[in-house]
């Protein structure tokens, strides 16, 4: 039988569903979702394991030579631009917010590699501010289980996703669909067979056996 149910499999699947991403305080959660575009979490982990122990410190990662950045984060897509973005981000915070994040959309926007995506996964994992970001896992998803269309943009996914789900969901949900995309409904080779979504699925018939 099938479970057309989105959320109650997504439940199921991932009763639990945690970020991946290490972390120990606002800011190194922030920089660690900068630098996770275009690679993995687990890399991330791997890079930031080294950075923020050879700079513990806001201050120490805004002295931090772009050598230096550029030689933790090499293993990381884009990691030039990255550092940049790491030493930049730090210095902004530590000279014009006292050290801390602020909880403000509009400033954050401001920060240096800091876009809607990763304003709304920090809300909602570090504040449990209702939010949905959407990654390529989510987009993916998204739209293969019809809840956006084949052409929406992100902005336009995320808007779908907040309409879809209530609103006291979104933090769970986007990180059950995201864990969804990464590990169950891939880009490649999606385990459809196992998949109780399959009978919604507009890629069905491209990917079972």
């Amino acid at each position: 039988m099938m479970m057309n149910n989105i959320g109650d499999f997504l439940d199921y699947l991932y009763p639990n569903p945690k970020c991946e991403l290490n972390y120990s305080n606002d800011y190194e959660l922030l920089i660690s979702i900068v630098l996770s575009a275009q690679t993995t979490d687990k890399r991330v982990n791997m890079v930031t394991s080294i950075l923020y122990k050879k700079y513990d410190t806001l201050k120490k990662l805004s002295h931090a030579k772009i050598s230096s950045l550029e030689s933790i984060l090499r293993p990381l897509g884009s990691f030039r631009k990255k550092s940049i973005y790491v030493k930049e981000i730090a210095s902004i915070l530590l000279n014009k917010y006292d050290g801390e994040v602020p909880v403000d959309r509009d400033l954050l926007m401001q920060l240096p590699g800091v876009g809607r995506k990763t304003i709304n996964v920090f809300f909602s994992e570090y504040y449990d501010i209702p939010a949905i970001a959407v990654d390529t896992h989510v987009n993916r998803v998204s739209k293969r289980l019809k809840i956006a269309k084949k052409n929406d943009d992100v902005e336009v996914v995320e808007h779908r996703l907040m309409k879809y789900f209530p609103k006291e969901e979104w933090g769970r949900r986007h990180l059950q669909l995201v864990l969804f995309g990464r590990y169950y409904c891939k880009a490649i080779k999606p385990l459809c067979n196992g998949c109780k979504l399959v009978s919604i699925c507009c890629e069905k018939k491209k990917n079972l056996d």
